[in-house]
């Protein structure tokens, strides 16, 4: 069986990709806009908020919490959705370093 393009990359490399991908949908980052306003909730308050379907918001939340980002906890018969710190240092330290690299540089 061949490599796949993700083996030729650093495990790092990868993690971010799958993050970077999480949130290249625009009702994926009003989602975390959402959550970062409101700290935590439930599926049904993010469907009152956007204008997308429950199912269509399910599907998002799902693929936001498979890359890391945010946390589902089970409260009763609802999961109680919310930021998770790790996945938003992860971005820090990447934008860190980019930033650090270019002070020293010039263009």
């Amino acid at each position: 069986m061949g490599a796949t393009k993700s083996d030729y990359f650093t495990a790092e490399q990868n993690e971010l990709a799958t993050l970077f991908k999480a949130l290249s949908n625009p009702a994926r980052v009003a989602i975390i806009e959402y959550l970062l306003k409101v700290d935590s909730c439930i599926c049904g308050d993010i469907v009152n908020e956007l204008p997308l379907a429950q199912p269509t918001i399910s599907q998002h939340l799902k693929e936001l919490k498979n890359a890391g980002l945010i946390k589902g906890n089970i409260e009763g018969t609802a999961i109680c959705y919310c930021i998770n710190p790790e996945a938003i240092k992860k971005f820090e330290d990447y934008f860190f370093l980019i930033k650090k690299q270019l002070q020293s540089k010039c263009c």
